[in-house]
């Protein structure tokens, strides 16, 4: 199988589908990702086209156009052997990836869009939640491949499907990583222990994954990369844009996007979701703290 983009979802999900003995050839525009994965056993791969030669392909790239030029640009992943099935891990707007799923359709390519949650911890340890999109028997091919990386899979409807629900994900994701960030910056001024506020949370109505993996993260500033804040915004933004198209308002989604986007202002598009943290607690609001 092949995958395209080699960035830190997509060497996390190369990683886990080497560790369970599958043969991938990778793909990324970036030299050095290439050189690594390929030190960690991959083949190199000339072109995404190149990479999907095997008839699978899994795209892992930050936003749709980049997508699109993966996909049906020169050397395209949907470009080479009809039958190809085009796994999209990216998150990215539903209505692009309707579009994309028909123009692989016209040309004997299948297409299934697969975006995740859980980031890359859980993709190398196999256990990622996927919100699915295409047409029955793709999403059956699709199962199969991704099972390597996944705990649990959703088929939620035709190609775009998997998408919305992935928004709907990053509405509740985005809003909560607020709110870790606001309650981090209490426990830090109030010199309380983290682990002990944790344990004090956990089995009550505040308790949750985000909780139990985040938090402590956060209050001890922790600028380690899991998921960076400008995917977060790009996330959010998607989904305001299509909870407006739906005539649903949003403020709580809006107003998380607009303090990602205070550390966009900083520089810190790059940055992990800790990094919200800057925006509560100016012990730790240099971006050079987060950016390393």
């Amino acid at each position: 199988m092949g995958l395209v983009g080699l960035g830190v979802m997509g060497t996390a999900i190369l990683t886990r589908l080497l560790e369970t003995g599958h043969e991938v050839a990778a793909f990324d525009v970036n030299p050095e990702a290439v050189a690594r994965a390929v030190e960690a056993g991959a083949r190199a791969a000339d072109t995404p086209m190149d990479a999907a030669a095997g008839g699978v392909v899994i795209l892992s790239l930050p936003n749709a156009p980049i997508v699109e030029t993966a996909a049906f640009g020169g050397g395209g992943a949907a470009t080479g052997p009809v039958d190809t099935l085009v796994i999209d891990m990216s998150s990215i707007d539903p209505n692009a990836t309707a579009r994309f799923a028909a123009r692989a359709a016209e040309s004997g390519r299948a297409w299934v869009d697969a975006p995740l949650s859980g980031g890359a911890p859980a993709a190398l340890a196999g256990t990622l939640t996927l919100m699915l999109g295409g047409e029955d028997a793709d999403v059956a091919r699709a199962r199969e491949v991704l099972a390597a990386v996944a705990a649990r899979m959703t088929h939620c409807g035709p190609s775009g499907a998997g998408q919305t629900v992935k928004l709907l994900n990053q509405i509740i994701v985005g809003v909560h990583m607020n709110a870790l960030a606001e309650v981090a910056a209490l426990v830090r001024a109030r010199g309380l222990d983290p682990e002990v506020v944790r344990g004090a949370l956990s089995g009550g109505r505040a308790d949750s994954p985000l909780l139990q993996e985040f938090f402590v993260k956060f209050a001890t500033a922790d600028p380690t990369v899991t998921g960076r804040i400008g995917n977060m915004i790009k996330d959010l933004d998607g989904a305001t844009e299509a909870a407006r198209g739906a005539g649903v308002p949003v403020p709580l989604t809006a107003a998380s996007a607009e303090v990602h986007r205070w550390l966009r202002s900083r520089g810190l598009d790059a940055a992990d979701s800790a990094a919200l943290l800057a925006h509560y607690d100016a012990d730790v609001s240099d971006p050079g703290y987060w950016l390393g």
